[in-house]
């Protein structure tokens, strides 16, 4: 093939691309959501997807694969036609745990996808049997330190969002304490406030009505600031344990090598999808927090998704923690 022939297929892909990217989206977008249906980032994917149907002026579709932490579904999207059609709502697990968690993961999270943006956080919250003789952070440490070969914490399994918070918090304690592996938060939670258990690491979206009902304790937000569905608690950082802050993101992305001009557009969308007030006042009703402006382009999420990489490694080697 001459030079001039190569020139010539060269120019007509880069004009192909461009005016692929102009048109988009003139079809249906189907967001894969990896977890199955009915869970918390299921509910709030659904939001989304309905809000930036609107916005995008076409369907995005929901489509749950919901195995293995999540990395079943987002291998899915990694190994997509990068034609933007095929889009992913990964979270901290999809993509930071993971890439310390399991031996033989089927990608790279920071090499496989096109980061579009971040949209939510959810702070996990601590929380301790009501007869705990402790009521502030403080206490807790200071009883933790004393009692650690008798107590226990649960999770909803090894290395879930409910475990890797609990092992930071107990990382940055200094403490070693037995870990009991659940299958599901539902069963730690009955334990929790049965008292079989001594405390956790739980969502904002369920422990909070638990610690405002009373069945259990709250004893810190994790997270840089205080959260309105428990406005009362303070966060760790204010209770004198900085380092412990666990806050559960959620973020979108695309295959790796959809076009500069398709991940603009979406991102475009996952901002006018943020400032709609209606949204806003529907997602903070499920326990989560909207990322602010400065924390949500393409750029700042790509930076931010290789500290978060580094800082669970941290946790995850440093606790001999695998689900290999």
């Amino acid at each position: 093939m001459s030079k001039a022939t190569l020139t010539a297929a060269f120019l007509l892909a880069a004009v192909s691309t461009v005016a692929s990217a102009q048109e988009w989206p003139s079809k249906t977008i189907t967001l894969i959501v990896p977890f199955s249906a009915g869970g918390g980032i299921d509910a709030s994917a659904r939001l989304q997807a309905a809000t930036l149907g609107e916005i995008l002026g076409q369907t995005v579709i929901i489509e749950n694969i919901g195995a293995a932490g999540g990395t079943v579904g987002s291998a899915r999207v990694a190994k997509a036609a990068p034609d933007g059609y095929t889009l992913l709502i990964g979270n901290t697990g999809t993509h930071a745990y993971s890439q310390s968690l399991y031996k033989k993961l089927p990608y790279d999270a920071a090499k496989d996808f096109e980061a579009v943006g971040l949209v939510t956080e959810s702070p996990r919250i601590l929380l301790a049997r009501k007869d705990l003789p402790v009521n502030n952070l403080q206490e807790f440490v200071a009883y933790a330190k004393a009692n650690q070969g008798k107590m226990s914490y649960g999770s909803a399994g090894v290395g879930s969002g409910t475990h890797l918070p609990c092992a930071l918090l107990n990382m940055t304690m200094g403490v070693d304490i037995t870990h009991v592996p659940y299958r599901g938060a539902g069963a730690v939670m009955q334990d929790l406030i049965g008292g079989r258990i001594d405390y956790m690491c739980d969502t904002i979206q369920t422990g909070a009505a638990q610690a405002n009902a009373g069945t259990v304790k709250g004893i810190a937000v994790m997270s840089p600031k205080r959260v309105s569905v428990v406005a009362n608690l303070p966060t760790t950082g204010e209770q004198g344990l900085a380092g412990a802050e666990a806050t559960v993101w959620n973020g979108y992305f695309f295959p790796k090598g959809t076009p500069q001009p398709i991940v603009r557009k979406m991102n475009k969308a996952l901002g006018d999808m943020l400032a709609r007030s209606d949204f806003r006042e529907k997602s903070e009703a499920l326990g989560l927090s909207l990322v602010p402006p400065e924390q949500r382009s393409p750029e700042y999420f790509a930076k931010y998704l290789g500290e978060e990489i580094e800082r669970w490694g941290k946790v995850i080697r440093a606790g001999g923690i695998s689900v290999d």
